[in-house]
């Protein structure tokens, strides 16, 4: 019998706390596992996913309110099942309450003993009748507590948001976070043009129009095709990929004919914008500690057409390499918290603390120093993380040329699309947030070898 997306759903949720693997390495694996999954029970699938890990805090406030059981004392499995169906009951409209419940009740007969069924079935009732009725904490007298209940976000993150934002934009910024974001696309122009491109994919989404700040972006609203099934994704036409993201390659400013790295390369988003940025001529290594990815990437690149990528096998921290410098120009998109992500990986939320983010410091100045030396004397080093927190923005780049008196920051953002040039202040660092700019939230900033 085939998993439903329910209980797929619950395994992913039970793995989540105790996996390394990210969120969207988990669902690759339902993706092996259940590839046949109707397009109906993907998205619900994928809406029970991401649902309960955006309201999950929320979601636990209620569910404290009407368990008889403490709730630190209800197994982690049981939880879960709870969650997924009070998730179901307050933000899904088309799942009928009696099915939310029976098959939360059906569930949890899978990961708990047989008298717990009780008390899902009771707690989940109840909680359908009377959830509207549930108080949270007041944000005037108790904005920590606020926050973290009705805005579900973990404490530690509530208070560092409120010390450097204040509770108005925090809130703004919580709200922001959790809502679905669009689903963006990049444009390869060296196979199609935006405009061509937006009128392909008009007939297949509700909306498609062209983004604010990236002259390659694309914004797409409910689609009917899966993106993989269009005919534009099979002759290379697009990339899915944020538009913050998507200024990052246009921050690096490449040109045709250089000599580029592209570090951490992963699957090869920003790969294939800077190879279209250089007009598919030069040469493009694209470095990458997985081999898994390292063989997607090759299989994207061919798919977008692109001739001029070669894929490296390596692991920067343990790169020692004395040859000097090799590269015009260097991007370092560096491994991090993820916690300008939010939005489209809401398990980052439940996943870090800030203790890791002293962690991910030490990895990322570790790569900087590494790389720097790859750089031609006048070349371009930009180092970016899909994260807001200062520890691994400003702090990271503090340390760095701290340590490196032969670099300094370059405040040239002549190759930013001019509606983007508003993200890079006035000493060349690029910030963008998803409250203010309906983007992820990244940071980058370009480093030139001045010795």
């Amino acid at each position: 019998m085939k998993p439903s997306p329910r209980q797929l759903a619950l395994e992913i949720l039970n793995r989540i706390d105790d996996s390394h693997e990210t969120l969207d390495q988990l669902i690759d694996g339902v993706d092996i596992r259940a590839p046949e999954l109707s397009r109906q029970d993907r998205a619900l699938f994928n809406a029970l996913i991401h649902g309960v890990l955006r309201w999950r805090g929320r979601l636990d406030w209620i569910i404290r309110h009407f368990s008889s059981t403490p709730f630190k004392k209800i197994a982690p499995p049981v939880r879960n099942v709870l969650r997924l169906g009070l998730f179901q009951i307050i933000h899904l409209d088309r799942v009928p309450v009696s099915a939310a419940v029976n098959t939360s009740v059906e569930l949890s007969k899978t990961v708990s003993a047989p008298w717990t069924t009780g008390f899902i079935n009771g707690v989940l009732r109840t909680a359908a009748r009377e959830h509207r009725d549930v108080q949270f904490p007041d944000p005037a007298k108790d904005p920590i507590g606020s926050l973290t209940a009705e805005k579900s976000i973990p404490e530690w993150l509530a208070r560092r948001w409120l010390n450097r934002f204040g509770i108005r934009e925090t809130m703004f910024l919580c709200d922001t976070i959790n809502t679905v974001p669009p689903v963006t696309l990049r444009t390869n122009t060296l196979r199609t043009t935006r405009e061509n491109l937006i009128a392909g994919l008009s007939p297949h989404s509700r909306v498609a129009s062209a983004c604010r700040y990236s002259p390659e972006g694309i914004r797409l609203g409910i689609l009917k095709t899966r993106l993989d099934h269009l005919s534009d994704f099979k002759t290379g036409g697009f990339q899915v990929q944020d538009e913050a993201a998507q200024l990052i390659s246009h921050f690096l400013d490449p040109v045709p004919n250089e000599h580029i790295l592209d570090a951490c390369a992963g699957l090869g988003g920003k790969t294939g914008h800077i190879a279209q940025l250089m007009e598919n001529r030069g040469r493009l290594q694209a470095m990458e500690i997985s081999r898994h990815k390292l063989t997607r990437l090759r299989w994207e690149m061919k798919r977008l057409g692109i001739r001029i990528v070669s894929g490296r096998h390596r692991d920067i921290l343990r790169m020692d390499d004395s040859s000097g410098g090799r590269f015009d120009r260097v991007l370092l998109d560096a491994p991090c918290s993820g916690l300008g992500v939010l939005r489209r990986n809401p398990d980052a939320k439940w996943r870090e603390s800030k203790k890791r983010l002293s962690a991910y410091r030490a990895t990322q100045l570790q790569l900087l120093e590494n790389l720097s030396v790859l750089v031609k004397p006048s070349g371009i080093l930009v180092y970016s993380v899909c994260s807001m927190e200062p520890e691994e923005t400003d702090g990271v780049i503090e340390a760095f040329l701290a340590r490196r008196q032969n670099y300094a920051i370059d405040t040239d953002i002549s190759g930013m699309p001019e509606p983007a040039r508003c993200v890079v202040d006035h000493v060349g660092r690029l910030r963008t947030f998803p409250h203010r700019h309906d983007t992820d939230g990244f940071f980058a900033v370009r480093l030139r070898r001045v010795g």
